[in-house]
């Protein structure tokens, strides 16, 4: 098959950190073009690695013909902006997490997506870490049994990301640790315990630490840093999700919290066996020949998963693969998000069906 052409808008630490090297890495994929408001950081990014457009505009990047991909790495308000139109430009869109930053605008990119014909996919990198690709295999062979409850969350000490900029600023970020870190780890959840269907969430959200200057966290370089500059977001969210099968999951995500150091974790329990997947640190929790065992399985860590991820949604468009991932996921994932910052602000359970 042709060089896929790939065009990329929004070029900050994301797209630096996280998704450039795979465009360039891919032998199917050819970066042509960038855009950015920042026109001259983009530049710069383009000089580096001789790629030879630059836009400010991204509607006149998606405009041309001869782009194949639109990589959106925007603050997060433009996330549905830049995908629908690309998307109704006849472009396959690769988006970087949070899908949309309320659930009309995630409904809205997913009928795009249908009525396009095209692939939409909105970064799951966790999904493709060779430790949730283990746990995955686990469960759908029915290792773990009926997984029918447990926890997870994003937790950190002092790692505020950008702190008076975009990520700080609820219209431009839709939310705090909730929307940035939750996405991560509910999906992750989520999608070993098969997907189902959401339908009640309940959760309380703190603004605690909006006037400390304190990181132990290397994510807290993470957007650009204005001093004084609007915080009007959460620093710390706890709630409960209630799936339509009858399962639940706890969750607990912040920037900043006086706890002892920062964690990723996911623990879910099933009828047969049940895991800990702190960090990268997995250990299972089962029973053989009568005798109740725990299991360290030796799983060869592969990064971050950003790099497969993108590759993946290449093979996706190229035909090759099924997807992973869903709009339809992402629908419900920002479902999840907007109901416990509703059920926050409300005190009361909110239903989602």
């Amino acid at each position: 098959m042709a060089t896929l052409k790939v065009g990329a808008v929004g070029t900050g630490g994301m797209f630096k950190g996280a998704h450039l090297a795979a465009w360039l890495a891919n032998p199917d994929t050819e970066l042509v073009a960038l855009c950015d408001a920042n026109k001259e950081a983009a530049q710069k990014i383009a000089d580096e690695h001789g790629i030879e457009d630059v836009y400010e505009d991204y509607r006149e990047l998606i405009a041309r013909d001869d782009i194949d991909i639109i990589n959106v790495c925007t603050p997060n308000l433009y996330h549905s902006e830049v995908s629908i139109a690309a998307l109704k430009a006849g472009k396959h869109v690769f988006c970087e997490k949070p899908d949309a930053v309320s659930p009309e605008e995630a409904v809205k990119m997913a009928e795009a997506a249908k009525e396009s014909g095209k692939v939409l996919m909105v970064m799951r990198n966790n999904r493709f870490r060779s430790v949730a690709q283990f746990l995955k295999t686990y469960a759908v062979k029915g290792h773990m049994g009926d997984c029918y409850t447990g926890r997870c969350g994003w937790i950190r000490r002092r790692g505020i990301p950008g702190k008076g900029g975009w990520f700080t600023t609820k219209e431009l970020s839709g939310g705090g640790p909730l929307i940035d870190l939750g996405v991560h780890m509910i999906d992750l959840a989520v999608w070993i315990m098969g997907n189902p269907k959401p339908v009640a969430v309940s959760g309380s959200a703190y603004t605690k630490f909006a006037e400390t200057d304190l990181a132990d966290s290397e994510h807290s370089a993470f957007g650009e840093k204005k001093s004084g500059g609007v915080f009007d977001v959460e620093d710390l969210v706890s709630g409960f999700i209630r799936f339509e099968n009858g399962a639940t999951l706890q969750i607990e995500f912040s920037w900043a919290s006086n706890i002892e150091q920062e964690t990723r974790f996911v623990e879910l329990r099933g009828t047969k066996a049940g895991f800990s997947l702190r960090n990268d640190d997995l250990k299972l929790f089962t029973e053989i020949e009568g005798t109740l065992c725990n299991v360290e399985p030796q799983i060869v860590k592969n990064g971050h998963g950003h790099g497969s991820n993108i590759h993946h949604f290449v093979e996706v468009v190229q035909g090759r693969e099924k997807p992973i991932f869903t709009p339809e996921q992402g629908v419900d994932m920002i479902k999840i998000l907007s109901a416990i910052y509703e059920s926050a602000r409300l005190g009361r359970e909110i239903r989602l069906d």
